[in-house]
């Protein structure tokens, strides 16, 4: 009975999404939202990052334990959108940016503006499944925050996190995913996943990340699931933690 009304409720959404639909597919969609994305999420990055500040900043307490032999740390960050992350890096930290969207420009080079303490080295304009810019072997630590999400393949992303680390070096993630599947959170995830992805730039409510993590050959998996508050909201349920290559 939970999942016809699933259904039914997913084909409701649906309908109402229809002149969305329609302007996704005649491409003007994307290319507005691409332009304004930018501005929602500095708007709601500040909040969100005010809700997990201590589960970031224990996240991130441990970085320099992966710096090179010269004691230098090169961390490459995968989707940085508006650089929220910048404050938990440490001092000298040599910094590389990816994102596939260009209009998040302005917002990076402001967080940049705001950490002095980091070495900026580049910002490349790139989708997390096609770092071909980034050589192999040359990242320390590689930080993938509230992107996994909204990918296009998840097994792509994470064989070019690790071609490009080090051996040794470590892969940081923290990730909204799906709740277990006989909850009613999961339940509700699948019912707003057609709205979510068009607000969401492409992001889905329903991935089971921590699956695709656990195929992906790391000689070392740190993974915990939290809760971030409010607990009723669909994004609620996440993983958050390292791995090694």
């Amino acid at each position: 009975a939970r999942m016809l009304l699933c259904s039914f409720l997913q084909r409701c959404m649906q309908l109402l999404l229809l002149p969305l639909h329609a302007l996704a597919c005649l491409g003007l969609w994307g290319s507005f939202y691409k332009k304004v994305f930018p501005y929602v999420m500095a708007k709601t990055a500040l909040s969100y990052n005010h809700k997990v500040y201590k589960q970031k900043q224990e996240l991130f307490s441990n970085l320099r334990k992966f710096a090179g032999p010269s004691g230098q740390l090169r961390l490459l960050e995968i989707g940085t959108g508006t650089g929220t992350n910048f404050q938990f890096y440490p001092p000298g930290c040599q910094l590389t940016c990816t994102d596939p969207n260009p209009n998040f420009r302005k917002f990076l080079l402001k967080s940049l503006s705001e950490n002095r303490h980091l070495q900026f080295e580049r910002s490349v304009v790139a989708s997390g499944e096609d770092l071909h810019q980034i050589p192999d072997g040359t990242m320390d630590v590689v930080v993938c925050t509230l992107v996994l999400c909204s990918v296009t393949n998840i097994k792509k992303v994470l064989t070019e996190v690790l071609r490009v680390l080090r051996l040794g070096g470590a892969f940081y993630f923290l990730e909204h995913v799906a709740a277990d599947h006989s909850s009613w959170t999961y339940f509700w995830q699948k019912v707003c996943d057609p709205v979510w992805k068009y607000f969401g730039d492409g992001c889905s409510l329903s991935r089971d990340t921590q699956k695709e993590l656990e195929k992906t050959n790391f000689s070392e998996l740190n993974l915990r699931c939290i809760r971030v508050r409010p607990y009723w909201i669909p994004t609620s349920p996440h993983i958050i933690g390292y791995a090694v290559k």
